[in-house]
């Protein structure tokens, strides 16, 4: 009798280990521009600018030593949404294959479309300080002509924040950034010391950095990938709670007038508007509509 237990607890252990070994293990990349290695200016993030093409290669390959490193930490799926400006940046052949591609805008979840609960990690590569940051590449929020600052219940957040924000609906963990030296700075500030970050340039100052050697980033990025997933329990999901107090301060009046007119919405003074919402992702979608409002 003792005999057959035993060989029952060996075969129960064994299909527990199989078990393991099958489950799927998601990853969630949400992939911005100003972030990426080798991009200094706006010449190489908007769709006309002359060095476009170029930095679009980069954010690719950037995107990739992840990818790579994420399915050696024992991925067994990974979702990148293209998340800068009209969202349709990466060349989907450039793409590693093994990867799936939320592609263009816009978006229910914008920088965050695609993800959910299924998700073990979400990783913010090529992100950038928020707006008002000293010695960071292209720091800004979300827009940089039309928004100041953003607050949730008094807290200003950069779009990382606000990301992690709704990555935390999901109860999924940020484990893991990538930007330059002030973005990284910033994320461990706000979203915990345990978020891995790979600063790729060293920001000296909006429109200039000084960029690690392109192999030497992209082995960062890889190495980073691979021990951020590997160590995703350790990383706590960014929760804020309820109610939210949104607080939307704008660049000039006429911004805030427009986005003033929906009844939801107070006017604070003369750039500032604010609303307040039980759910973060009905206040995200409220927030949205109001930026887009004030740029028309």
């Amino acid at each position: 009798m003792k005999r057959i237990l035993c060989l029952l607890l060996v075969l129960a252990f064994v299909l527990v280990l199989q078990a393991a070994e099958q489950a799927p293990l998601k990853a969630f990349i949400s992939v911005d521009m100003e972030g990426i290695w080798g991009v200094v200016h706006t010449d190489q993030t908007s769709s006309d600018g002359k060095d476009y093409g170029l930095a679009r290669k980069w954010m690719a390959d950037d995107v990739n030593a992840v990818v790579a490193g994420l399915f050696e930490a024992g991925a067994t799926e990974v979702v990148v949404n293209d998340s800068h400006g009209g969202m349709r940046n990466i060349v989907a052949g450039d793409l590693d294959p093994r990867a799936s591609l939320v592609s263009g805008s816009p978006k229910p979840l914008s920088m965050m479309q695609g993800l959910d609960a299924s998700f073990a990690a979400c990783l913010f590569i090529g992100y950038h300080a928020r707006a008002g940051s000293a010695s960071a590449v292209l720091d800004h929020t979300i827009s940089s002509g039309t928004v100041r600052s953003i607050k949730v219940n008094g807290l200003e957040l950069p779009e990382m924040g606000i990301n992690g924000a709704i990555a935390g609906c999901f109860k999924v963990p940020v484990v893991m950034l990538s930007g330059d030296t002030e973005t990284c700075r910033q994320a461990k500030a706000l979203l915990g010391p345990d978020v891995v970050t790979v600063a790729v340039k060293e920001g000296i100052g909006r429109f200039a950095a000084k960029l690690l050697p392109m192999a030497e980033a992209r082995r960062r990025l890889h190495d980073g990938a691979r021990e951020a997933l590997l160590k995703r329990a350790a990383v706590k999901p960014f929760v804020l709670g309820p109610p939210f107090h949104f607080e939307l301060a704008f660049l000039n009046s006429a911004q805030a007038e427009m986005a003033s007119q929906l009844p939801a919405v107070t006017r604070v003074d003369g750039r500032t508007v604010s609303f307040t919402a039980q759910d973060f992702l009905e206040g995200f979608k409220l927030l949205r509509a109001l930026i887009t409002l004030a740029q028309s």
